[in-house]
């Protein structure tokens, strides 16, 4: 089976994204805090321990995304780091546009087949006046307005991302692993 990178998997939608990775039998590494997520993994689904490895990569720092990514033919990145609450400067946000751009980055070098990166609608559609018309990968959240704090971030980060591939982007089809 193939190899997959998660850089969310304490999150809510990645830990769902790991262990169907792991019962559709593939290797998955993660930035895991263990053993708390490890414990509620073996919960969920019988695996061998082997086929769950933890790396050590830091979406502030560039050390570590080309090991983390090396040998992997796919990367999900289900979301950028997020506060509890809005921060008072921008200097917050760095991590969410910088550790996205790090792990593109590391993947392109590394030879990645295909990397999936999970949107929300927060990125798109907070904080516009009322409409009638559906939204479209045109339309960004406004992160000058008051919003909560996920959805600038997503916002932050996901705007980069897409500058990043827009070159050579081609439709995106489900990937069926």
């Amino acid at each position: 089976m193939t190899q997959v990178l998660v850089t969310g998997g304490t999150g809510v939608i990645g830990s769902w994204c790991i262990q169907v990775l792991l019962e559709a039998g593939h290797t998955v590494r993660d930035r895991l805090r263990e053993p708390a997520m490890r414990s509620w993994l073996y919960a969920a689904t019988p695996f061998d321990d082997d086929r769950l490895t933890v790396v050590r990569a830091d979406l502030e720092r560039p050390e570590g995304w080309d090991a983390a990514v090396s040998g992997c033919e796919f990367v999900l990145s289900p979301r950028p780091p997020c506060a509890t609450r809005r921060p008072t400067t921008t200097t917050w946000w760095v991590p969410a546009r910088e550790g996205v751009l790090r792990v593109l980055r590391a993947a392109r070098d590394t030879g990645v087949r295909r990397i999936v990166l999970t949107s929300a609608f927060g990125a798109i559609g907070i904080g516009h006046p009322s409409r009638s018309t559906p939204f479209t990968e045109e339309d960004w959240t406004d992160v000058d307005s008051d919003i909560p704090p996920y959805q600038c971030s997503k916002t932050l980060a996901e705007r980069p991302a897409w500058q990043f591939v827009r070159p050579g982007l081609s439709t995106v089809k489900p990937w069926r692993g």
